[in-house]
């Protein structure tokens, strides 16, 4: 398959891009319109005043609510990545196994916490531990202890999945290349299936790691005090909620996008490991849902 050529679609021809152009420009007027018109409304209602905008040019809303809320995002964000990259390697070769019974154990936990909500796991995680009381965790943590737990199994079993279909979306002469080499099986799924597959699916995986980033905000609802609980607490002592939550997602733009440019160099230092070449494209399973 060529470059210009696309996995989704037929390559539209000279009318159509003259069409999609057009759309394009109409959708982003639209789009400049509606903002125009919101900030107008905004500045009827006297949210535009720079009294409710000063607060966050001071040091001290920063050092005090806002920098720690970031720090516990990232800190649930990291622990959940890394996580849930563990369980959806261990997982998604599970599902690949020569073993039908590895294979229906691990397509059985994998399905299982897709199908759960992560809101519900946080809470059910939280009040698990509470109850068992487990001497060896303090009880100020069983909020981030469930709210990274409740991340790595729903984000690990979709990593799983990317991991699965990814193996199964290469050439089949990749593996029988692999073989007549003289790799057993197992070893064809690790030194070479198994890293195109994760180039192959570097979107996805790169748009999973965003949806954990912003999910560490559901943590709130058990008092862990990230981000958005930080700054929501700041917009309600300060009386400018609407511009502290406007800051937030500002943040998490900032974070987002950057998490999302890290993708081609990632992909580039994965490519130079593999044993052959695999180029990330989007992928044509959908498994990156959100409940």
């Amino acid at each position: 398959m060529s470059s210009t050529q696309s996995v989704l679609f037929d390559v539209p021809g000279p009318r159509t891009r003259r069409r999609m152009m057009w759309l394009n420009i109409v959708f982003a007027l639209v789009v400049a319109g509606i903002g125009v018109l919101l900030l107008v409304l905004l500045g009827r209602k006297g949210q535009l005043e720079a009294a409710l905008w000063t607060p966050f040019l001071q040091w001290r809303t920063w050092e005090s609510f806002l920098l720690p809320g970031l720090l516990s995002t990232l800190q649930a964000a990291g622990l959940a990545i890394v996580g849930s990259s563990v369980f959806g390697l261990v997982f998604g070769l599970g599902r690949l196994s020569e073993l039908r019974l590895v294979r229906v154990l691990s397509g059985t936990v994998v399905e299982f916490f897709r199908a759960v909500p992560v809101l519900l796991m946080m809470i059910f995680v939280w009040l698990a531990l509470g109850f068992s009381d487990i001497g060896s965790i303090d009880p100020g943590d069983y909020p981030l202890v469930a709210v990274v737990t409740a991340l790595v199994l729903y984000n690990g079993s979709v990593f799983a999945e990317l991991v699965r279909s990814g193996v199964h979306g290469l050439p089949r002469g990749q593996r029988e290349a692999a073989l007549a080499t003289g790799l057993t099986g197992p070893q064809s799924l690790r030194s070479v299936e198994v890293p195109q597959a994760l180039i192959a699916m570097l979107p996805a995986l790169v748009s999973q790691l965003v949806v954990i980033l912003k999910d560490t905000a559901l943590g709130y609802i058990i008092t862990y005090r990230e981000l958005l609980q930080e700054a929501r607490q700041v917009g309600s002592g300060n009386g400018n909620i609407l511009q502290a939550l406007a800051v937030a997602a500002v943040v998490f733009i900032v974070i987002n996008y950057a998490l999302t440019k890290a993708a081609p160099w990632v992909g580039q230092r994965m490519g130079r490991r593999t044993s052959g070449r695999a180029k990330a494209e989007a992928p044509s399973l959908v498994v990156a849902t959100r409940d």
